[in-house]
């Protein structure tokens, strides 16, 4: 084994699988599994299948998961770009699934950089209801935005705050939270070699106290009949089992329910918890007896790395969302004035354009143009449809949220929803994320670019294209030039302006293609 493992993590592991021991160790001979899952916000499985380049395996516990071959690399094909799919290690897939969510529900995902998981919730809401994705790592918040916007997540929100001022905020309002909780890593040994470096023999307790903690908070933000959803990419049941019937014993009105497709995974193991006598006293055996129906991944007994996850359901009945939180009014007119960000009340010093001579009276403030009436003859004039949700404009930068501005007041915001673009000098200016949410039929001039050129790698590289104004589809009375949503195979992928045979690449600097 070319691995080192620490000899305490060793010992442990030893003392605790016993006789499978042997077949646990040799795992780490195997190369990592990788996997990719199918983005159904953008292309459903079936057509996802008919494109792919690649040989694709079904993962059992995730319906749209596949494993990908060792030496496949489908992070560099424009497909990728596009957002048709996510690059997910099989096992990471499991605890959404047991999250059971369902269209138009609200949803927590709270410790959720780098956004694996926040994605395949949202591709489970499909556009309806409400995600919040939370992390308190600023520069992992960037990472977790930019993946929800490739995946053109339209009803997202992404927070940078601690849990507990979430749950002040948000007191029983979400159907259904995931706690993907930091942990000692322990089942990403074989995966990421730097985890084996950051573990010592007292990780497990030091991450034990913070996941109390995040639970806690998380209960307060769940509604009477909900559900959370408890995982961790670790081994030790002290922070595993020991924290679920910790957690149990603490709250009477949950219970530990048998995640679907158990059949995939092993039961917990209270038993390993035995040797911590004041903990064994201080939780009733019954409640013991409920952890055996959490899950463990095991990277001996299945094509994927270690994995902990419990389901906890709310014994409840569900009630009425609080009328502040109701979410999506009519239009998103309909809360115009209402709901702009105390910022863009403020109003805003002018520039004179000319010399002020000496001794001359200062020049006059130009009164600041209207960033609302831009954005608002743009999706007149662009979209085919009239976005959904609250408009919420924070300086220059304008939202469509899933929720009323109010509602967020007081958090750390990163992204209050579909983030549309900016308004300068009177001009709207449309986001990168605006395009990668949209299908073809949504927008009135289109250009379809092919996987199979090279055309579509020059525009995700950044480059002008020639192109003639017959390859513009536009809708009925609509002239060629202007903004044109450039989609790959069909699918969109970011925005150009045509004028005078050419396509103007709006294509971003930070998410250009970049592969040899």
């Amino acid at each position: 084994m070319a691995l080192q493992l620490p000899a305490a993590f060793e010992e442990r592991m030893k003392s605790i699988l016993q006789d499978q021991y042997d077949r646990f160790i040799a795992s780490y001979d195997h190369d990592p599994y990788s996997g990719i899952r199918v983005n159904t916000l953008k292309i459903s499985v079936e057509d996802l299948l008919s494109l792919s380049p690649w040989r694709l395996k079904p993962i059992p516990w995730c319906p749209t998961g596949y494993y990908t071959e060792t030496g496949e690399r489908p992070g560099r094909h424009p497909y990728y770009h596009a957002g048709l799919y996510y690059i997910q290690e099989p096992s990471a897939m499991a605890p959404v699934e047991m999250l059971d969510v369902k269209p138009g529900e609200k949803v927590l995902d709270l410790c959720a950089a780098p956004g694996g998981k926040s994605t395949q919730i949202a591709a489970k809401l499909q556009g309806q209801g409400l995600l919040i994705s939370n992390d308190l790592n600023s520069e992992r918040t960037k990472a977790l935005a930019k993946n929800l916007e490739l995946y053109g997540v339209r009803n997202g929100v992404v927070l940078q705050e601690h849990p507990e001022r979430i749950a002040g905020k948000f007191p029983g309002f979400f159907d259904k939270i995931l706690v993907d909780a930091p942990c000692s890593g322990e089942g990403m040994f074989r995966k990421d070699e730097d985890m084996v470096r950051q573990w010592d023999a007292q990780s497990p307790l030091k991450y034990a106290a913070m996941q109390r903690d995040i639970l806690k908070s998380a209960a307060k933000m769940l509604k009477p009949g909900g559900r959370i959803v408890y995982s961790t990419c670790t081994f030790s049941p002290e922070e595993n089992e020991a924290i679920i019937a910790e957690f149990i014993a603490e709250h009477e009105h949950f219970h530990v329910r048998t995640p679907e497709r158990s059949g995939c995974f092993a039961q917990g193991e209270p038993e390993w918890l035995k040797g911590n006598e004041e903990l064994a006293r201080a939780i009733p055996a019954e409640i013991w007896e409920q952890t055996k129906h959490t899950a463990r991944l095991w990277p001996h007994l299945i094509e994927g790395e270690g994995h902990f996850l419990a389901v906890l359901q709310h014994d409840g009945t569900r009630e009425e969302e609080p009328e502040l939180l109701q979410t999506t009014p009519a239009s998103h007119a309909d809360g115009r004035e209402r709901l702009r960000s105390k910022e863009q009340m403020r109003p805003e010093r002018g520039r004179s354009s000319g010399k002020k001579g000496k001794g001359s009276p200062k020049a006059a403030a130009a009164p600041m143009a209207d960033p609302l009436e831009a954005y608002e003859q743009f999706i007149k004039s662009h979209l085919a449809f009239e976005p959904g949700g609250y408009t919420i404009v924070y300086g220059q930068h304008i939202y469509q949220s899933p929720l009323p501005a109010e509602a967020l007041d007081g958090l750390k915001v990163v992204r209050p929803g579909w983030y549309m673009g900016d308004a300068k000098n009177g001009r709207f200016v449309p986001a990168h994320p605006l395009a990668t949410a949209l299908h073809p039929e949504e927008f009135h001039r289109v250009l379809s670019l092919t996987s199979e050129t090279g055309e579509a790698v020059r525009y995700l590289k950044g480059e002008t294209l020639d192109v003639e104004a017959q390859r513009i589809a536009c809708s009925e009375g609509m002239a060629a030039k202007g903004y044109v949503l450039v989609c790959i195979d069909g699918y969109s992928a970011g925005f150009g302006k045509w004028q005078d045979g050419f396509l103007k690449n709006e294509y971003p600097a930070g998410w250009r293609w970049t592969s040899i």
